[in-house]
Order: structure tokens, then sequence, then C-alpha cells
């Protein structure tokens, strides 16, 4: 760990002022219809993202994330491509306008595919068949109504781990996501959600509330998807990259282009450290990050976990204003 800190410190210094600067990329559940749509009207760099997406999926891509249905833009396998499109789109057109490059990168689940791309670890003609599949290995993996996800606030991280172990009775029910600011996502088997619900209501949880999803992600319900996206990435070239990326997994820097598969592979079954993650980049001597992609869900969040660092969504032409040049 110490010396990918110090690389990273080192890359820190080649970019001068601007490393303080971070990128991180939306997940699911950022969706929404419209999404891209001015990026794709405006630039040609968005444009050649989006064509090279319909090109690899075979999909009107571009249809359903400017006018849905929203039906269909909901359903995973359709989602995640939509997502990392848009996020890519986003992100060239403001490395091309801009001419910003962050000191390191970061995603939330899905967007850790946004993020690879990103620093070039991954093609993004790549990338988007990848997160496609994944998108139907995770919807396949239990079938509709035995999983679901629900989100506990106001407990702390060790009290929503002993309520997940006691609802258990001997089904799946475990941390899915560590958002930060006292908001935890638990998923497993829909009975065993429901019981931990319940426990976390006794133990003084301000707020319980079953998630709208399709299906139960980052437990170990997942194991099949997992190992399937282990034979989808076997065809998948990582090339090396120089700016780190805190994966989900481990809440830290990595840049070492032979793991991000194996990080990937986990990242399915494993919850997402996302308030570590944002403490990670704080610690690497970050004070700025653009949230990249549509929604702002992950400023939110960010907002709630560090009142230190500044944070802005790049999502429209418009936004494109906040950045001023270092």
């Amino acid at each position: 760990m110490k010396s990918q800190l110090l690389r990273e410190k080192e890359e820190r210094a080649k970019v001068g002022e601007r490393a303080n600067v971070a990128f991180v990329f939306p997940g699911q559940g950022s969706q929404y219809v419209g999404m891209g749509k001015e990026l794709f009207d405006q630039f040609d760099a968005a444009r050649r993202v989006f064509m090279e997406s319909e090109e690899v999926l075979g999909l009107p891509l571009s249809r359903l994330c400017f006018s849905g249905p929203e039906a269909e833009l909901k359903l995973t396998e359709f989602t995640q491509p939509a997502i990392l499109t848009v996020s890519t789109a986003a992100v060239r057109v403001l490395e091309t306008e801009c001419e910003v490059k962050p000191m390191c990168v970061a995603g939330h689940s899905l967007g850790e595919y946004s993020a690879l791309v990103s620093v070039g670890a991954l093609a993004f003609r790549d990338a988007v068949r990848v997160v496609r599949e994944r998108g139907r290995l995770m919807q396949d993996a239990v079938p509709p109504g035995e999983g679901s996800m629900a989100v506990v606030i106001g407990l702390t991280a060790q009290d929503v781990q002993l309520v997940c172990e006691e609802a258990s009775q001997g089904d799946v029910v475990a941390p899915a996501n560590f958002n930060g600011g006292g908001q935890i996502v638990i998923a497993g088997a829909r009975q065993a959600v429901l019981r931990a619900m319940a426990v976390a209501r006794e133990r003084g949880a301000r707020r319980v509330l079953e998630l709208p999803v399709s299906a139960p992600f980052h437990c170990p319900l997942m194991r099949p998807a997992s190992e399937g996206l282990k034979a989808v990435l076997a065809g998948v070239s990582v090339q090396p990259f120089s700016v780190g990326v805190v994966t989900n997994v481990e809440a830290s820097i990595n840049l070492d282009h032979t793991r991000v598969k194996s990080l990937l592979v986990e990242q399915a079954v494993c919850p997402v450290r996302w308030e570590e993650s944002v403490k990670a980049l704080e610690e690497m001597g970050c004070t700025r990050v653009l949230e990249i992609g549509p929604g702002k869900v992950l400023s939110g969040l960010i907002k709630r976990i560090s009142s230190g660092v500044q944070v802005d969504n790049i999502e429209s032409p418009q936004d494109l204003e906040k950045i001023v040049p270092h």
C-alpha cells in the first residue's frame, strides 16, 4: 500500500495544482430519461461514444437514454451500459473542453467500470460489452421476487452487521453498500431482508425502507453472477494505468493492472465501501470531487461524508462552467 501511495503522490506532482481533483462515477439508480442528450447534441466527443456503444451492442442506446421508455431504461442489462455510456461521454467532453486531469478516480458499483475506462485501463468498447453481460448475470443470479435490498439509516456499520447476523436464520442477508452519512444498504433473500428490517427498527434505526430493485446486488447471492463475470472478463485486455483507482472492494488505491479483473469479480459479491473510499480520496489530498455522469447521487453522499471536499456534478454542457482552470 505504501508503494502505491508513493507512486500516486509522484503522479500528483506531475500534474501540479490540478492534482487535488478526483473524478467519481455513479452506479445503477442514477439513470433518467433524457440523460446525455445535451452532450450528444453539442459535442462530437460525446456523439462518438454513443455511436461506439451502439455499434458494439447493436442497441438503439441513444434513443433509450434520450426518450426511454423509462421501464426499458430501468432494465438492468440496459441500465448498466446506458450509464457507462453517458458517464464516458461526459468525461470525454470534460477532457477535451477543459483539459482537467484527476489525481485519482473512483466509482460506485457499476461506476468503477466508468472509472477504469477514464484512466485507460479498459477500452470503452470492451467495458460496455462487459457491463451489459454483468447486468444480465446479476439479474439472472436470483429468481424474481426471491431477493431484496433495503436501506437502513441511523445505525453504525457494526450494528447493521449484527442485525444481519441475527436476522439471517440460515438465509443470506448482509451489508451491501456502506454509503456514508449513516446510510447502509443491506441485501439478500427477501424474507431475511424483511426480518433484518424489523430488527433494525427495534435497534433504533431512524429509517428503514425496502428498495425497488430487481436483484439483491453486492451480497453472496451474486456468486453465480461473479463466476459468470470472471468468464466474460477472461477475454478482455486490461492496460497499465498511471492514475490510481480507489476500488469498491478494498477502499484503497489500486495501480496494478493485473489485479483489476479479480477486484471486479469480487465486487459483485462484496459490499461497496463508499464511505471509506471517499475518506481515502481525502487522505490522498483531494479537495475537490467531480461527479461525472447522470444525477447527483454521489454528490449528496460525499457532502454527508466530508464537509471539507468541494463537490460538483458534470452531466450537461452548462456544468462545464463549473470547471475553473487551475
